[in-house]
Protein backbone atom coordinates (compact mmCIF):
# COMPACT_ATOMS: atom_id res chain seq x y z
CA UNK A 1 0.00 0.00 0.00
CA UNK A 2 1.62 3.31 -1.08
CA UNK A 3 0.87 6.17 1.58
CA UNK A 4 -0.21 9.16 -0.26
CA UNK A 5 1.37 13.31 0.16
CA UNK A 6 -1.09 14.98 2.43
CA UNK A 7 -2.79 11.64 4.08
CA UNK A 8 -2.67 11.32 8.10
CA UNK A 9 -1.72 7.94 8.83
CA UNK A 10 -1.42 5.82 12.17
CA UNK A 11 2.71 4.95 12.56
CA UNK A 12 4.73 3.12 15.43
CA UNK A 13 8.06 4.58 16.18
CA UNK A 14 10.68 1.85 15.33
CA UNK A 15 13.88 4.07 15.94
CA UNK A 16 14.59 7.44 17.26
CA UNK A 17 18.09 9.11 16.53
CA UNK A 18 19.69 12.28 17.40
CA UNK A 19 17.66 14.32 14.12
CA UNK A 20 14.67 12.46 14.51
CA UNK A 21 12.86 9.19 14.26
CA UNK A 22 11.70 6.60 12.24
CA UNK A 23 8.25 5.61 12.07
CA UNK A 24 6.59 2.72 10.43
CA UNK A 25 3.59 2.91 8.21
CA UNK A 26 0.50 0.64 7.40
CA UNK A 27 2.33 -1.24 3.94
CA UNK A 28 4.68 -1.80 5.93
CA UNK A 29 6.56 1.02 4.67
CA UNK A 30 9.09 2.98 7.55
CA UNK A 31 8.90 7.33 6.82
CA UNK A 32 10.93 9.66 8.94
CA UNK A 33 9.91 12.22 10.98
CA UNK A 34 12.39 15.18 11.32
CA UNK A 35 12.97 16.56 14.69
CA UNK A 36 11.80 19.94 13.25
CA UNK A 37 8.36 18.48 12.62
CA UNK A 38 8.05 16.29 16.13
CA UNK A 39 6.55 19.32 17.74
CA UNK A 40 5.38 23.00 17.90
CA UNK A 41 8.03 23.78 20.60
CA UNK A 42 11.93 23.18 20.58
CA UNK A 43 12.68 19.91 20.44
CA UNK A 44 16.36 19.34 21.93
CA UNK A 45 15.75 15.36 22.28
CA UNK A 46 13.91 13.25 20.59
CA UNK A 47 13.79 11.35 23.61
CA UNK A 48 12.01 14.22 25.46
CA UNK A 49 8.56 13.61 23.38
CA UNK A 50 8.88 10.13 21.67
CA UNK A 51 9.50 6.49 22.90
CA UNK A 52 10.17 2.99 20.89
CA UNK A 53 6.85 1.53 20.20
CA UNK A 54 4.92 4.47 20.75
CA UNK A 55 1.47 4.86 18.31
CA UNK A 56 1.16 8.26 16.62
CA UNK A 57 -0.74 9.97 14.17
CA UNK A 58 1.41 11.81 11.34
CA UNK A 59 0.90 13.38 7.99
CA UNK A 60 2.77 12.56 4.89
CA UNK A 61 4.13 15.65 4.17
CA UNK A 62 6.54 14.40 0.99
CA UNK A 63 8.13 11.49 -0.75
CA UNK A 64 10.75 11.68 -2.66
CA UNK A 65 12.99 8.23 -3.92
CA UNK A 66 11.19 5.88 -1.87
CA UNK A 67 12.18 8.60 0.81
CA UNK A 68 9.10 9.16 2.78
CA UNK A 69 9.17 12.84 5.17
CA UNK A 70 6.32 12.93 8.43
CA UNK A 71 5.38 15.68 10.46
CA UNK A 72 3.80 14.92 14.03
CA UNK A 73 2.96 18.63 14.59
CA UNK A 74 1.20 19.19 10.99
CA UNK A 75 -1.14 16.17 11.86
CA UNK A 76 -2.71 18.04 14.36
CA UNK A 77 -5.72 19.22 14.01
CA UNK A 78 -5.92 23.34 14.83
CA UNK A 79 -9.11 25.83 14.35
CA UNK A 80 -9.28 27.54 11.20
CA UNK A 81 -6.30 30.96 11.36
CA UNK A 82 -4.32 29.23 13.93
CA UNK A 83 -1.13 27.94 12.79
CA UNK A 84 0.50 26.54 15.65
CA UNK A 85 -0.26 25.55 19.10
CA UNK A 86 1.63 28.61 20.41
CA UNK A 87 -0.98 31.76 21.75
CA UNK A 88 -0.55 34.72 20.21
CA UNK A 89 2.49 36.85 20.82
CA UNK A 90 1.45 39.47 23.30
CA UNK A 91 2.35 42.96 22.02
CA UNK A 92 6.25 44.50 22.50
CA UNK A 93 6.22 46.56 25.25
CA UNK A 94 8.59 49.38 24.35
CA UNK A 95 11.74 49.91 26.04
CA UNK A 96 12.22 53.21 28.38
CA UNK A 97 15.73 54.75 27.78
CA UNK A 98 17.34 55.03 31.03
CA UNK A 99 19.05 58.41 29.94
CA UNK A 100 15.94 59.64 28.26
CA UNK A 101 13.00 58.67 31.43
CA UNK A 102 10.61 58.46 28.31
CA UNK A 103 11.15 61.59 27.17
CA UNK A 104 12.31 60.83 23.51
CA UNK A 105 14.20 63.09 21.61
CA UNK A 106 12.81 64.51 17.99
CA UNK A 107 14.73 62.74 15.43
CA UNK A 108 18.53 64.24 14.97
CA UNK A 109 19.36 65.35 11.31
CA UNK A 110 22.86 64.89 9.63
CA UNK A 111 24.76 67.46 10.66
CA UNK A 112 23.94 67.74 14.42
CA UNK A 113 24.51 63.34 14.63
CA UNK A 114 28.36 64.33 12.53
CA UNK A 115 28.84 67.15 15.10
CA UNK A 116 27.79 65.12 18.32
CA UNK A 117 30.04 61.85 16.54
CA UNK A 118 33.11 64.32 16.18
CA UNK A 119 32.68 66.07 19.43
CA UNK A 120 33.33 62.46 21.58
CA UNK A 121 36.06 61.48 19.10
CA UNK A 122 37.75 64.35 20.16
CA UNK A 123 37.56 63.42 23.86
CA UNK A 124 37.81 60.07 23.29
CA UNK A 125 41.39 60.49 21.57
CA UNK A 126 42.39 63.04 24.13
CA UNK A 127 41.80 60.93 26.93
CA UNK A 128 43.54 58.18 25.21
CA UNK A 129 46.71 60.29 24.45
CA UNK A 130 46.87 62.07 28.24
CA UNK A 131 46.81 58.07 29.77
CA UNK A 132 49.25 56.04 27.45
CA UNK A 133 51.37 59.28 27.14
CA UNK A 134 53.20 58.11 30.28
CA UNK A 135 53.63 55.18 29.28
CA UNK A 136 55.80 56.02 26.37
CA UNK A 137 59.74 56.77 26.52
CA UNK A 138 62.32 54.04 26.17
CA UNK A 139 64.99 53.00 28.04
CA UNK A 140 66.22 55.18 30.93
CA UNK A 141 62.79 56.82 31.80
CA UNK A 142 61.72 60.49 31.15
CA UNK A 143 63.74 63.23 28.72
CA UNK A 144 63.65 66.67 29.51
Amino acid sequence: MSVEVGSKVQGKVTGITNFGAFVELPGGSTGLVHISEVADSYVKDVNDHLKVGDLIEVKVISEKDGKIALSIKKAIDRPEGQTSSFSQRPPRQRRVDSRTKGNFKPKENFEDKMARFLKTSEENLSTLKRNTGAKQGGRGGRRG
